[in-house]
């Protein structure tokens, strides 16, 4: 009866070792649950609400609206220059036109021909005249080119086929289809008057394709020593054509400059002090070191959330036997920091143009300009995230992001339909109307009137050459606009209010949409409640915890 007893106790201890083991496993499942469940929570907060939950104070909320300020202000210091480079490149542009075409009117580009063979030597002579008495002439610094201690020479070169007999009148021609070169240089210091300028050029217009004459011109653009900043040195490659391609009896004119800002080579400039340029470019630095940090925190974020995904996705395929979806998997993916980093490297990469640009290393304004306003736009577009913690701003996020797939799949159909409108018009169209000449104003033209602009005039400056071709356009329009404006535009925005209202009866009702967020619901802790501030406990894991210890203490108690 006592070996009996003995047993008894024996298999009483053993069972109640097992079940406490099985206890004690069954408290730390729960507790690395709760655990991953506030974390996650954690994660998703505001930096007000994390700075309730554990007294962390919102350094990168901080230095972003510190970043957009400083940014903002690099950018507008920055335009404000480019803005004088554009202006200076423009109104050169002006000048030449004016001093080298002959009798040349404000507007008159795209007109500007000359229709006679006396009338083409007579543009000729003057733009050699004009190019030969630049200093006589000119209100500007511009100067002439110098190789050495040579100047550089006026060229002017005739394109022409190398034989060719032509008889419209009897219906004949015989022409050789290589195009052959003439040229000859005119130096500006060597020459005396237009008489002897072409002694020995004579144009084929029978065969003539083109005369283009072209020289270089330099200047210097002296309106940044206002602004305390270098000036820049400019060679304008200049180049006229006149072209007889088509034959047509109207031989067309026109000027192009290709311009090269480069530093200049020997420069002093008194009555101002390099202090401000100092300072600029200490204020670039600091954009650097700004963007380098905001980077680092961004990306450290998103090291966080991926290692969350990790962590959630090997509890759900453990405990519930799931894979978790995609859409849960991007939301740890905060996409806002993304674009922070972008728009950091962007203006990085700007930052450093800039700093080169300033002392006179690099001359590419444009490229900086691309660098610096892109990264700015980024920027003010990352404002949207913290308007989204409020409930009802972020509704326009929700939308967005809810609508974005839809969306791209609505745009790849409607655009097939857009394609080909383009390139019909292009086809049809093209020739007897101005809007239609290439792919990119059908485009351009074709999207106006989506968004309803310039309707009438694209109607009423459709040609009547060809009856056919017009009663084509009439129906080309009206179904373009028809089904473009009524039917696809209307579906378009269909979808999105669709979204809106999915989502809006979503944040009404409260009720969680994904597995993530069921998975989170169950975790009541509020920030305030303090039970963030530990590592692993909670308050529900608190009552848990302090039940199965009484619970314990009874049952030893009792045996």
């Amino acid at each position: 009866m006592q070996e009996s007893n003995d047993l008894y106790d024996v298999h009483e201890t053993d069972s109640h070792s097992a079940w406490a083991n099985h206890q004690h496993q069954s408290i730390e499942d729960v507790d690395n649950v709760e655990s991953l469940r506030r974390r996650i929570k954690y994660y998703f907060m505001n930096p007000c609400e994390k700075y309730h939950a554990r007294g962390r104070k919102p350094w990168k909320l901080i230095l972003q609206i510190i970043k957009i300020a400083i940014i903002t202000v690099q950018l507008v210091s920055f335009g404000l220059s480019n803005q004088m480079v554009v202006t200076f490149k423009e109104e050169n542009l002006m000048t030449f036109q004016h001093l080298f075409l002959k009798d040349f009117a404000d507007g008159s580009v795209d007109t500007y021909a000359v229709y006679r063979q006396a009338d083409v030597y007579d543009h000729i002579n003057y733009i050699i005249e004009q190019y030969g008495r630049l200093h006589n002439t000119t209100v500007g610094n511009h100067e002439y080119e110098k190789s050495g201690s040579v100047h550089t020479p006026l060229s002017v070169c005739q394109e022409f086929y190398r034989n060719g007999t032509i008889y419209p009148g009897k219906d004949t021609f015989e022409i050789d289809a290589h195009v052959e070169t003439d040229c000859i240089d005119i130096y500006p210091m060597n020459w005396s008057s237009s008489k002897d300028a072409l002694p020995h050029f004579e144009l084929h217009f029978k065969r003539m394709l083109s005369v283009k004459i072209t020289f270089v011109l330099k200047a210097i653009n002296l309106q940044t020593v206002r602004h305390r900043e270098l000036p820049d040195c400019y060679d304008f490659n200049i180049i006229i054509t006149f072209n007889n391609q088509a034959h047509s009896g109207r031989i067309k004119v026109d000027l192009e400059n290709d311009v090269e800002i480069n530093e200049c080579r020997d420069w002093k400039v008194t009555g101002a002090t390099a202090k401000s340029i100092y300072l600029t470019l200490l204020f670039d630095c600091l954009i650097i070191v700004t963007c380098i940090t905001s980077s680092a925190l961004c990306m450290r974020s998103v090291f966080n959330g991926i290692q969350l995904q990790l962590k959630y996705t090997h509890y759900s395929r453990n405990h519930t036997g799931k894979d978790v979806p995609w859409s849960d998997r991007l939301e740890f993916i905060n996409g806002w920091y993304i674009l922070i980093i972008a728009s950091d490297l962007l203006t990085i990469t700007g930052s450093v143009l800039k700093i080169d640009i300033e002392t006179k290393v690099l001359t590419s304004y444009d490229v900086c300009s691309i660098f610096l306003g892109t990264g700015t736009m980024f920027v003010w577009i990352g404002v949207i995230r913290y308007m989204g913690y409020f409930r009802k701003y972020n509704i326009l996020i929700l939308t967005l992001r809810a609508a974005f797939p839809n969306v791209i799949r609505f745009i790849c159909c409607a655009g097939i339909i857009y394609l080909s409108y383009c390139f019909c018009g292009w086809i049809v169209l093209g020739p007897y109307h101005e809007k239609f000449r290439t792919l990119n104003t059908v485009s351009e033209c074709l999207f106006s009137l989506i968004n309803g602009d310039d309707m009438f005039p694209t109607f009423k400056n459709m040609k009547r050459k060809s009856n056919l071709i017009w009663i084509f356009s009439r129906v080309y329009l009206y179904t373009f606009v028809s089904l473009f404006i009524y039917m696809i535009l209307s579906l378009f925005i269909t979808i999105i209010t669709n979204t809106y209202d999915t989502i809006k009866q979503q944040q009404q009702s409260g009720i969680p949409t994904s597995e993530l967020q069921r998975f989170l619901s169950e975790c009541k802790d509020l920030p305030n409640s303090g039970a963030y501030r530990l590592d692993k406990n909670s308050c529900f894991l608190h009552s848990c915890m302090n039940k199965c210890r009484e619970h314990h203490e009874r049952l030893t108690s009792e045996t």
